[in-house]
């Protein structure tokens, strides 16, 4: 494995993960709220990796829903992952398939966003980098589970202190970071629009899978800028 690749990733990880480590630890004191021992839910953030899923799952856990439902409400808020996994499939063609099987277990909405740049400037994503940029968010994410499980309520909530604008702003500037893409004005603002609406009228967690399949829709309908997307194309390979 390439070791400067690898460092690499684990920069670019880094402040992704500092600002997830708080609601990992939200997660592990919530669980433990629910009846979770400290083990089952360092154990759930291991295997779901998802701290939206994870989050939405425990607290349907807790009123005792039917396993039905909250299977059905996890794969809502996950849905997205089906179609990152086939946006990035391109890049990583070079995998083996156990690199591939890896790279798809610990995909998240950054390391996608972050896998995409890579790619469409030019750069080789290589299985170094990727597996750098995964491991800089996921253990710390199972340590903070941990300690948020051990510390129960004293964690509070993010809110509080404001630790809830840290991943929202990370979002959007990765939303941002598509801003030259053809189109890209109408299919964000679609798509935003979409998922207000299904949130006001169909609830959480559907309004994610809402937003995103209006977004896609209208991608899909659109025509492409040929002389737009030649000049961002030129633009990347300079």
């Amino acid at each position: 494995m390439d070791r400067s690749e690898f460092m690499e990733g684990l920069r670019g990880g880094f402040p992704v993960m500092v600002s997830a480590a708080p609601f990992g630890a939200l997660f592990g004191a919530v669980a433990v709220a629910n009846g979770q021992t400290i083990a089952e839910a360092t154990l759930m953030s291991a295997t779901v990796f998802a701290g939206a899923s994870q989050l939405v799952g425990i607290e349907l856990f807790g009123h005792k829903v039917q396993p039905w439902l909250i299977v059905l409400s996890v794969l809502a808020v996950n849905f997205r992952h089906i179609l990152y996994s086939a946006a990035i499939a391109r890049f990583i063609r070079h995998f083996s398939p156990l690199e591939k099987f890896l790279t798809f277990y610990v995909l998240t909405d950054p390391q996608f966003a972050q896998t995409v740049q890579r790619g469409e400037t030019g750069r080789k994503v290589t299985f170094a980098w990727y597996a750098g940029f995964a491991v800089i968010i996921y253990f710390p994410w199972l340590v903070m589970t941990a300690l948020g499980g051990v510390s129960g309520r004293l964690i509070g909530d993010p809110k509080i202190i404001g630790l809830d604008v840290l991943l929202p702003i990370y979002f959007m500037a990765l939303v941002m970071g598509f801003r030259r893409k053809p189109n890209f004005i109408p299919i964000v603002a679609v798509s935003a629009i979409a998922s207000v609406l299904a949130l006001q009228f169909v609830g959480s967690p559907w309004h994610v899978s809402i937003g995103a399949i209006a977004g896609i829709v209208l991608a899909a309908l659109l025509p492409v800028d040929k002389q737009a997307a030649a000049a961002q194309s030129a633009e990347q390979e300079a």
